[in-house]
């Protein structure tokens, strides 16, 4: 019998190439960044948007986009959108292209900063977010939201964050968590088990050690109770995205926590997030469905 490869037969070249997702699309990404930072733009120049401190350090800002309130209704939904970047790159003013499409469904759009790498550690940047989280839903009611209906999102690094948002416990941390601000979470081409980034240059920013990397690996923690999830990658990603996304999906059926999972034909690591809230797309009407519908 053949024993099954693992990320732990690559050699040091397989296992870099494994974890860099523009090696499925040439090499270049570019396009793709310059691409979120235009409808990013597109989005602050044409909607009314305000940016809040949700802590004391000078990351810690998100911004806000409302729809217009409608006298007598609901509260609107809140999708909140953690960037990626391997948690040392990119930002909220790169991270407000799905903006437009919420605000015409009525659902709220919150984008967040946060302490890059290398000058902030991985768990500093878990604790940024929690951080963010926890005031979203504190001000919600002054905001105009509803603290109920509030989804997590996020892209790559984006998506380990955001499912280390939505973990019943804050993990091997003393800092409080944020589940119970978590109604449900769009995991996007994430990353849920870090050990494999140890052998790989992306650790040279994050410095991360094995213990480090077991205790923010949201695939190795307890995961009964977590939030109903999206779990979704494109077609053109590497292997070890696509393994990912379909082992932590497997371990949150098996906590008995409800999944959707699917993979998005013709769409890439970088792309596919722009049909985060997009009608017409796959992922965007299993978004709107998850805010919709809560």
């Amino acid at each position: 019998m053949t024993t099954a490869r693992t990320w732990r037969d690559l050699d040091a070249a397989s296992l870099q190439a494994a974890y860099s997702p523009s090696s499925c699309i040439g090499g270049n990404y570019q396009p793709f960044v310059q691409a979120y930072a235009q409808r990013s733009a597109q989005a602050q120049a044409r909607l009314a948007f305000k940016t809040y401190a949700y802590g004391p350090a000078p990351a810690h800002r998100l911004d806000l986009f409302l729809p217009p309130a409608a006298a007598g209704a609901r509260p609107p939904p809140l999708l909140v959108f953690i960037h990626g970047g391997y948690w040392q790159a990119l930002g909220k003013d790169q991270s407000a292209f799905a903006a437009a499409d919420c605000l015409r469904q009525g659902i709220a759009h919150a984008v967040i900063d946060y302490t890059l790498a290398p000058q902030a550690t991985l768990p500093q940047i878990v604790a940024d977010c929690r951080l963010a989280l926890r005031w979203l839903h504190g001000q919600a009611g002054a905001l105009g939201f509803d603290a109920q209906r509030v989804v997590v999102a996020g892209s790559s690094a984006g998506a380990h964050l955001a499912a280390m948002m939505a973990l019943p416990a804050a993990s091997n941390s003393a800092e409080p968590g944020s589940a119970g601000c978590v109604h449900a979470t769009v995991l996007v081409s994430g990353i849920y088990e870090l050990e494999p980034l140890l052998g790989t240059t992306i650790n040279a920013a994050l410095g991360l050690t094995l213990p480090v990397a077991r205790a923010m690996s949201p695939a190795l923690q307890p995961l009964a109770g977590f939030a109903p999830s999206i779990v979704c990658w494109g077609e053109v990603e590497t292997d070890e995205f696509k393994r990912q996304g379909r082992e932590f999906a497997a371990g949150l059926r098996a906590a008995g926590s409800a999944c959707q999972v699917f993979e998005v034909a013709q769409r890439n690591h970088f792309d596919i997030v722009l049909d985060l809230a997009r009608p017409g797309t796959l992922l965007g009407r299993a978004v709107l469905a998850l805010l919709q519908g809560s």
